[in-house]
């Protein structure tokens, strides 16, 4: 691994820990060269897929665009950072067990939802406002109404 900080191309791994469920490496790094201390992050790298939207339009899959959508939802809620990587990872791997190359936005979009009433009622109302393109507060009323027939 290179240092970022003075490009020398050799460092040592002082400590290595899993997170969540082992599906990420943080790696305490020094360098030969500078001696500083750097972080790095190991992620398996998923084959890439292309989301197909609403419109037909291609675009491909970016991890930080669903978690930003996410955590637009959970502002301000009492939903921890670590709850927001488990729902992305979880959504992710959703996608991956298909073994498709094209996934819908659709099919996102609803297991996103399902995830996130489970989190948080007021942050899944958010997310469904957005994503079911709420015209009018008759639609509103029916989320929230089906989301009160179901607690």
């Amino acid at each position: 691994m290179r240092c970022p900080l003075c490009m020398h191309p050799d460092t040592e791994v002082l400590d290595s820990r899993k997170l969540g469920d082992g599906e990420i490496v943080r790696r305490r790094r020094k360098c030969r060269a500078c001696t500083r201390r750097f972080t790095t992050y190991e992620r398996v790298e998923t084959v890439s897929m292309t989301v197909v939207k609403k419109d037909g339009e291609r675009e491909p899959y970016d991890r930080e665009k669903l978690m930003r959508g996410v955590r637009t939802a959970c502002y301000r809620r009492p939903v921890a950072v670590a709850q927001l990587e488990r729902l992305v990872n979880d959504v992710e791997s959703a996608m991956m067990t298909t073994d498709d190359q094209e996934v819908y936005s659709t099919v996102i979009g609803d297991e996103v939802m399902r995830r996130l009433r489970e989190l948080d009622e007021v942050a899944y109302i958010r997310f469904a406002s957005v994503y079911r393109a709420f015209t009018d507060l008759g639609k509103l009323r029916e989320a929230v109404d089906e989301l009160l027939e179901q607690a």
